[in-house]
């Protein structure tokens, strides 16, 4: 059974930093591309960040240097680390892993909030 398990989400205070995890079990970590998605209240969830198999790496353009994707695949994890945060940047956010080329493949995380005040 596929598991993704997000740590690391909370309240800041805007220019504050987070570091969001998330644990992957019941897949071989490695294979898959990896992603970060956020969806704030009223919006569609969107995409943060991610990072194929291979180790390319995408951001949004909002991110703007400000967010760091990461991921190790012997601990089966990855993670963002969210810098000079923004009330903007307050969301669910997810993590989501997919294989290439399966679409059936696809899995995500049960979310966690961010919130950042003012």
């Amino acid at each position: 059974q596929v598991q993704l398990v997000e740590s690391g989400g909370g309240l800041v205070q805007v220019g504050g930093s987070l570091r969001l995890s998330c644990a992957a079990s019941g897949i071989t970590f490695s294979m898959y591309h990896v992603g970060w998605y956020r969806q704030a209240p009223g919006k569609q969830r969107e995409l943060v960040a991610a990072i194929t198999s291979g180790g390319s790496i995408n951001y949004k353009d909002y991110v703007n240097g400000r967010f760091t994707i990461s991921r190790d695949n012997d601990k089966n994890t990855m993670y963002l680390q969210m810098n000079s945060l923004k009330p903007e940047d307050t969301a669910v956010y997810y993590c989501n892993v997919d294989l290439p080329n399966s679409p059936s493949l696809d899995y995500w995380g049960q979310g966690i909030q961010v919130t950042v005040s003012s």
